[in-house]
């Protein structure tokens, strides 16, 4: 797991998420209820962002996308699924998993309350 690092500024160098340990076609959750804003490549990766009441925006990748944009999304809604090939895992795949408030990154971590080590866990419920 890779933890966040904020950039000294907007420019700077920095980690503006955390790296979770996954499994490739693992299923990301949609972390709060909101529309997803976009659903499409960055920089070759497959990035999926989604805006949220209070100004915040989450940011999944590498995610084959199972929604669109303009997509209500439920809290623990499928989003789409893990793709191998995140740089700098150590493992068979990783989600980076980013927020925004504003234009301002904060530590996904601490929107969840908790700091420690997270790993993505398989989900068996139904779709």
């Amino acid at each position: 797991m890779k933890y966040f690092d904020a950039p000294e500024t907007p420019y700077s160098a920095g980690h503006r998420g955390v790296d979770l340990a996954a499994v490739p076609g693992q299923e990301v959750l949609a972390a709060e209820a909101g529309v997803v804003v976009f659903a499409g490549p960055v920089a070759g990766r497959p990035v999926i962002s989604v805006d949220h009441d209070g100004g915040l925006r989450t940011t999944y990748e590498p995610v084959a996308p199972k929604v669109a944009v303009g997509d209500q999304v439920y809290r623990g809604q499928v989003l789409g699924t893990v793709l191998p090939g995140h740089p700098g895992c150590s493992v068979a795949a990783c989600l980076h998993w980013g927020v925004r408030r504003g234009e301002e990154y904060a530590d996904p971590l601490a929107l969840v309350g908790e700091v420690g080590e997270y790993r993505l866990k398989p989900w068996g419920g139904g779709s």
